[in-house]
């Protein structure tokens, strides 16, 4: 080991600039491309404004074309964290890219209730292994300590790419319909698709893969620093975790974390892919106005993941940290549903959104407590990948009690259930905390 790394002689600042180099080039990074992919895969959610009706898409059929998605993200998300975990990130998180962008363009094609489901089915398996791709990247460069904030930067493009997606998606499918004789919901798939495989492109000639081959990102003091601090923490983690990709399937671990992730999936997605017609309920808006009203319980989303996730780094706890958002995310979703007015169910649904989003920074440093190896590519990409059944029941459950009842209340009531149980499933783990 190089004397570089010497524990007694390591400048005090130096993990700090090293931290700050790569929040900036992978972080920073890494975020602008999951704000492209975020909002192609809800942006189906301000089509539904003008396709439903265009199409002839009952609520029903909506809502299972929404969660269909989540089928064929689900079927391929193993395999596709296990090929990136061999080939490496750069090829694969730009093959992703380029294939989904493709895919994400050719929904402004929709014509009736099937091509909408395999179309949504194909976009899931072109983004199947994205996130966890990404999730299992920045294992390769933070070490535990950072990583919560790291995965929140990254996270909080979820909630970003609909502060900044929902204005841009109702300006879209308004100032551009009957354009060139098609709808505005078609130049939306097709304007913002297209960047995904532009990035996807820069993609492959701009990521490093792991430390050992960085030669412009770090100095060689911080790169000998940050490879000795993740071999340390490798050995630990081998210590009392797995590596092997095939005991992740024996380990209740594994399968609670992914209940606990599918239940808040559940309420997240049910949001997130009816939101715009909730919004559109409460009165006579305008789709611009829509997805104005729309980003605001997203900005509240971005604060508490940022906040939450730096408190549970401080403190070192995960667990209750988790289990927690996901209680008062339902709470709060539960009091929305009952609202006496239309102004104070948005500030509830703000509430839910400031803590429930949360959930997404800090749960994703629980498995690389345990995880490690070719078991961390298969096990974030198994927790993933399962726990997406979530996308796909709750924008179809709103869709079945949407039409049921012919209102949202009892919809928002049932997703606040999911929660809820979440908490209880996450509260039943072995409590470690990260030093």
């Amino acid at each position: 080991m190089s004397s570089a790394v010497s524990m007694t002689e390591v400048p005090p600042d130096l993990r700090a600039s090293a931290m700050k180099k790569l929040s900036t080039r992978i972080v920073l990074y890494c975020f602008a491309l999951f704000i492209i992919n975020y909002l192609d895969r809800v942006n189906v959610g301000f089509a539904a404004l003008q396709m439903n009706e265009e199409l002839g898409l009952t609520p029903r059929i909506f809502g299972i074309g929404a969660g269909v998605f989540f089928l064929g993200y689900m079927a391929f998300e193993v395999p596709s964290n296990l090929i990136l975990h061999k080939v490496g990130p750069r090829i694969w998180i730009a093959r992703i890219m380029v294939t989904w962008g493709i895919v994400s363009c050719a929904m402004a094609f929709t014509a009736g209730p099937w091509s909408f489901y395999i179309l949504r089915f194909l976009l899931g398996l072109a983004e199947a292994g994205f996130a966890p791709g990404i999730l299992l990247y920045l294992t390769y460069w933070f070490p535990a300590k950072e990583r919560g904030r790291a995965v929140a930067g990254f996270m909080t493009a979820t909630v970003l790419s609909s502060v900044i997606g929902a204005p841009l998606s109702g300006w879209l499918i308004s100032s551009t319909h009957d354009f060139a004789g098609f709808s505005g919901w078609q130049w939306m798939f097709l304007l913002e698709g297209a960047p995904a495989i532009l990035l996807g492109i820069v993609t492959f000639f701009y990521l490093v893969d792991r430390p050992e081959q960085d030669r412009h990102w770090l100095t060689p003091a911080e790169r000998d620093w940050l490879m000795a601090e993740l071999r340390q923490e490798q050995s630990a983690v081998a210590g009392h975790g797995m590596a092997d990709v095939r005991a992740i399937f024996r380990d209740r671990r594994v399968w609670l974390l992914t209940l606990v992730y599918m239940c808040n999936g559940i309420a997240i997605y049910g949001v997130v892919l009816w939101l715009p017609q909730i919004v559109k309920s409460i009165g006579d808006l305008s789709n611009l106005q829509t997805g104005l009203v729309s980003a605001i319980p997203f900005i509240f989303a971005a604060i508490g993941l940022i906040v939450i996730a730096r408190n549970s780094d401080r403190t070192g706890e995960r667990k209750w940290h988790t289990a927690l958002s996901g209680l008062f995310g339902g709470l709060f979703l539960a009091a929305s549903a009952f609202a006496p007015t239309p102004l104070a169910g948005l500030a509830l649904l703000c509430c839910a959104a400031f803590v429930l989003w949360a959930t997404l920074g800090v749960f994703w440093t629980l498995p690389t407590q345990f995880l490690t190896g070719a078991a961390a590519a298969g096990g974030l990409a198994a927790i993933n990948g399962f726990a997406q059944l979530g996308g796909f029941f709750g924008p179809t459950l709103v869709g079945w009690v949407r039409e049921s009842t012919g209102s949202f209340t009892y919809a928002l009531l049932a997703l606040a259930v999911f929660p809820v149980i979440g908490c209880l499933i996450c509260l039943s783990l072995p409590a470690r905390r990260d030093a």
